[in-house]
Formats: C-alpha cells, sequence, structure tokens
C-alpha cells in the first residue's frame, strides 16, 4: 500500500511538470514555429553567432533588452527607430534575448541607429569615449596591444590621451564578431499585412 501511494505522488508530480512544460515551453515553441521570417530577415553569418555568443557570454542580455515595444507602452519607436516588433523578427534567434532590464538602450535596431563599426568598437574598448557619462564597464579585454598592426587589423581611433605609446590597440577576434553581431541588429525592414497579424498570435 505504501508503495502504491509513494508511486501516485510520484506520477502526480511528473504530471504536474510535464503539464507545466507543455503550457509554458512546448505549445509556445510549436506556435513560434509556424512564423515565417519575414522578407528583410537575413540569416546569421557564422561570425554573428559566434559575437552573439559573446554577446550572451559577456551578459550584454542583462543591461540591454532587444524589443521595440508598440505604442501606449513607452517612446521606444521614437528612441530607438522602427516599428514595433513582431514575432517574424526573432525566427532566427535561439535562445531569444528580449531582455527584462533597460539599464542600457534597447539593442534590437542599434545597426541603424548607429552603422559604423569604428563607433562600436571604441564604445566597447571605453564607452566614456564616444557617450561621456555612459555607466556601460569597458571591454578592454576584447582588445589587444600590438608594436606595429599587422594589415587586416582594426585599428580603435584613440584619442590622444588614450593611446599607449608607439603601440596599437587593435580587435580581438571576439570584438569583431561581437560587432558583427551588432551590426547585424536591425529590424527596420518593412514588414507584410501578413506578418503584422502575427502580432496576435
Amino acid at each position: 500500500m505504501m508503495f502504491f501511494r509513494s508511486f501516485l505522488f510520484f506520477f502526480g508530480v511528473l504530471a504536474t511538470l510535464l503539464l507545466g512544460w507543455a503550457g509554458l515551453v512546448g505549445m509556445p515553441d510549436a506556435m513560434i514555429s509556424e512564423i515565417p521570417p519575414p522578407e528583410g530577415l537575413q540569416r546569421y553569418t557564422a561570425e554573428q553567432l559566434y559575437g552573439r555568443s559573446i554577446y550572451i557570454r559577456e551578459g550584454c542580455l542583462y543591461c540591454h533588452s532587444q524589443q521595440v515595444r508598440p505604442e501606449g507602452f513607452g517612446s521606444d519607436q521614437a528612441r530607438f527607430w522602427g516599428r514595433p516588433s513582431v514575432p517574424g523578427d526573432y525566427v532566427f534567434d535561439k535562445p531569444h534575448l528580449l531582455g527584462t532590464m533597460r539599464t542600457g538602450p534597447d539593442l534590437l535596431n542599434i545597426a541603424a541607429r548607429q552603422p559604423s563599426e569604428q563607433w562600436h568598437m571604441l564604445h566597447l574598448y571605453d564607452p566614456r569615449i564616444v557617450v561621456p557619462g555612459s555607466i556601460m564597464p569597458p571591454f578592454s579585454w576584447l582588445f589587444e596591444k600590438k608594436p606595429t598592426a599587422a594589415p587586416g587589423d582594426i585599428v580603435l581611433n584613440l584619442p590622444d590621451s588614450l593611446k599607449p605609446d608607439g603601440r596599437a590597440i587593435v580587435a580581438g577576434r571576439d570584438a569583431k564578431a561581437l560587432v558583427a553581431y551588432l551590426l547585424s541588429l536591425d529590424r527596420t525592414y518593412p514588414i507584410s499585412q501578413g506578418t503584422a497579424t502575427l502580432k496576435g498570435k
């Protein structure tokens, strides 16, 4: 009798967990899998995907969101450029990096607002070079100091006060990939009526 009760208890707990998983993960995943990508959305390149992993590793998602909210939920469209986000914008994003905090600005359309590779490099090396008063920490370990830059190196155009004596600051592999990912974040393309209706799904 005791074994039977233990079995029922275990089965009940397991069934509860499975039902919760189905409701919170399984069903939404099945619904999203039916959404086609908008015509303007491009798949990430291998370098951009690697940069996305750096974005996650360095914790960028803890301070930056990737979702432009609809009207009535703030001035997102004026501040962060572009229309409200739709489910199709995230077809190629796994895991999704919507974010819950905006210690820094939303980045879903950062490439449209700031398309300069050099700007992003400087911003990662020392954010206050390009955004005075920024509270973002520097990510200087993504860069290398070299006596002489090699062909193909991305050299930072630093202010004279920050230039190391006789050496060049160049972007490392992780910095290049992270910037490539940031420059892929542009969801300002127009969406068709069929895609727009997915907002209500």
